[in-house]
């Protein structure tokens, strides 16, 4: 057995929630993968369009920076109603739907981005 071996067989895996933003304690971790989603869905938009990020920020009515700092995933200066209307701005729909939760403690934000050939 090589040192490789012995030191694999001593790594300890830790099963993920399916969210890394509850896997890293973050206090709202389902805020966080909304807008991780949005923050995607932006990028995207921006990439199909062949867009620069002065075209998008010219659309999307934010400067340069800011629309590096969301394709960069550094959105803590952005709410989500932001990122709902940066993607209005870029020719997305947002849609928001209400359901009942089985339990109130276990109630959900989830976004769902859908591409445009779908």
């Amino acid at each position: 057995m090589t040192n490789n071996d012995r030191e694999a067989e001593q790594i300890e895996v830790t099963p993920s929630s399916g969210n890394v933003f509850a896997d890293l304690g973050f206090d709202e971790p389902e805020l966080e993968l909304a807008k991780a989603r949005l923050a995607l869905a932006i990028s995207q938009a921006i990439e199909e369009r062949h867009l620069t990020q002065v075209e998008a920020g010219e659309l999307t009515g934010l400067d340069q920076p800011r629309v590096s700092a969301i394709m960069r995933g550094r959105l803590g200066g952005f709410s989500i109603e932001r990122l709902f209307r940066t993607l209005n701005a870029l020719g997305r729909d947002v849609d928001i739907a209400v359901r009942t939760s089985q339990d109130a403690r276990q109630a959900r934000l989830t976004v769902r981005v859908e591409s445009m050939t779908a």
